[in-house]
């Protein structure tokens, strides 16, 4: 099977500073992919790129076989993406919200509103689902927009630090929501700075970024995950 999402070379670069170099990754259908680094590696910067907010300065990148860059529309359409810090308009209930994410995508309002339903359910937000966002905690905000970035049935997922600021319980939920996802032969690309959340949650973590520390930084990471599978 072909990869689902793959780079080649890819680069961003602003000014004199390289915040991504030469990235090459082939990720296949139904992984959970791990993107590790410290802070400052360019996960950020890479998942922008990949979901079509940022443009590379070289090298490219293809979601479901669609060029990225050359096609943003239409490989749009195969994403979902969560942030790492959700954004939401605070004076929609979470069941509004959801209900104009779908018509982002232009779901069809009965397929929209039984996702919706099912969703709701999924998170456990139904009993505040008419309340306001703004009322919302962080982690029923992060439920909120991993629920919207599923709502228009993605084929790969991005995901950038969303277990930043979940509980226990909930960040549990979310790991089994993304692997039954990853089961129906669909992929999430998730990224971490915390190498036990990458152990636990994803089928395949991979260090990789170069942060403004060097080389040596990437390459102390790279070993603990080699130290992890002898």
């Amino acid at each position: 099977m072909g990869a689902v999402l793959s780079t080649r070379l890819l680069t961003k670069r602003y000014g004199s500073l390289t915040a991504v170099e030469d990235l090459d990754l082939e990720i296949s259908a139904g992984e959970l992919f791990g993107f590790l680094g410290p802070n400052g590696a360019g996960k950020t910067t890479t998942i922008k790129m990949l979901v079509g907010l940022l443009r590379p300065t070289s090298g490219s990148a293809r979601v479901a076989g669609i060029d990225i860059t050359a096609e943003p529309e239409r490989a749009k359409a195969k994403i979902g993406y969560v942030p790492d810090a959700a954004t939401l308009y605070e004076k929609l209930s979470a069941r509004e919200f959801l209900q104009f994410s779908g018509d982002l995508y232009h779901v069809e309002p009965r397929l929209r509103d039984r996702r919706i339903e099912a969703l709701l359910k999924l998170f456990d937000l139904r009993e505040r689902a008419n309340d306001f966002l703004s009322g919302y905690s962080r982690g029923m905000r992060q439920k909120v927009s991993l629920a919207a970035a599923l709502l228009h049935d993605p084929q790969v997922l991005f995901l950038d630090e969303p277990t930043v600021g979940l509980d226990p319980q909930s960040a549990r939920q979310m790991k089994d929501i993304l692997q039954d996802f990853c089961k129906e032969g669909k992929t999430v690309f998730f990224s971490t700075h915390i190498l036990e959340i990458a152990e636990r949650m994803c089928t395949r973590p991979r260090a990789d970024g170069e942060p403004r520390g060097g080389r040596e930084r990437r390459a102390a990471w790279s070993r603990k995950l080699a130290a992890r599978d002898r």
